[in-house]
């Protein structure tokens, strides 16, 4: 809709404050960069920065400075005389980026961008990319399966499930205010714990809740005062828990099932005694042995509580 290929069912489309809604794609000066780079294997780099250009009908001294020019943008320079099949996966990438850029677009939009490269490479290209859309200062928007594409790149994110949309908001407030289960099990790795829970009763951002059989008090994310007692889920990150010395009304105690080390970290898959999995991430310095029984308090302000429709509950 966005780049004029379907027509909203209702709506308007807005390009810096005016509907463009009933413009063709080609009216649009819409740049769009393909999962699949769509390279053309006859032509070399630079005719292939150059092609969109030749539809303009610029003139060739044109055409050769914003080559130029997009090709030193994306450090392409080296390469211009060769073609696609001799250049390497990221260095195709930085093309399609550089042949979309050339056309002074008023919007970009990627299409799952680094989905082809290696793990290495992508975080490479994920802070160019970044680096060369900032200094253009023009809006793009990025679709992507990934999550840390997504908050490591984005300014705004929107999360979308079966077509509809389940949050907007900044990197941040998706990750420490998700609005829902589903994005908060969405957004973060490892995946955030979602225990279900009764709700006892709640004061402000007390609350006590009943856990496979065990009270719990907890200090939650958002104030619940008048919520109805009932079936929640809480939502602990596997990095917001702390081990406690002890247990206690504000601990749950689990049992190491499985050790996962992860470099500076260890991930922890452990079980309560009534089999319910939660997941928790320590510092390696913590020697934890499975069928150790671990007292995890959640940290103060970080239990996520959602209500039996999903949405989260906090004022």
């Amino acid at each position: 809709m966005i780049a004029g290929l379907e027509t909203p069912s209702a709506g308007d489309v807005l390009f810096s404050g005016s509907s463009v809604t009933r413009l063709t794609p080609e009216q649009r000066n819409i740049a769009m960069v393909f999962q699949f780079y769509a390279l053309y294997p006859a032509l070399t780099v630079a005719e292939n920065l150059a092609f969109p250009l030749l539809v303009e009908r610029l003139s060739k001294q044109d055409r050769d400075k914003r080559v130029n020019e997009a090709a030193d943008i994306l450090q392409l320079t080296h390469i211009l005389d060769r073609y696609p099949a001799e250049v390497a996966e990221g260095e195709k990438q930085r093309i399609a980026v550089a042949r979309a850029i050339i056309r002074e677009p008023a919007c970009f939009l990627f299409d799952e961008p680094l989905s082809r490269l290696d793990v290495e490479l992508r975080e490479t290209m994920r802070a160019q990319i970044k680096e060369v859309l900032q200094g253009l200062s023009k809006p793009t928007v990025i679709v992507t399966h990934d999550q840390l594409e997504a908050l490591t790149m984005a300014d705004r994110i929107t999360i979308m499930r079966d077509g509809a949309i389940e949050q907007i908001g900044t990197p941040h407030e998706v990750f420490a205010k998700p609005e829902n289960a589903f994005v908060a099990s969405f957004i973060g790795t490892p995946q955030m714990n979602l225990l279900d829970a009764q709700l006892v009763k709640c004061e402000g951002t007390e609350a006590e809740v009943e856990l496979d059989g065990e009270t719990l008090n907890l200090e939650v994310d958002g104030a619940l005062s008048g919520e109805a007692a009932g079936p929640i889920q809480i939502g602990v990150r596997p990095r917001a828990f702390s081990l406690a010395s002890e247990a206690s009304s504000r601990s749950i105690s689990v049992e190491a099932e499985l050790i996962e080390s992860m470099g500076a970290e260890t991930l922890i898959h452990a079980r309560t005694s009534r089999q319910t999995e939660i997941r928790v991430v320590v510092p390696r310095q913590m020697r934890i042995r499975a069928g150790d029984i671990l007292p995890l308090t959640p940290d103060p302000g970080q239990t996520h509580v959602f209500n039996s429709q999903g949405r989260a509950v906090r004022t």
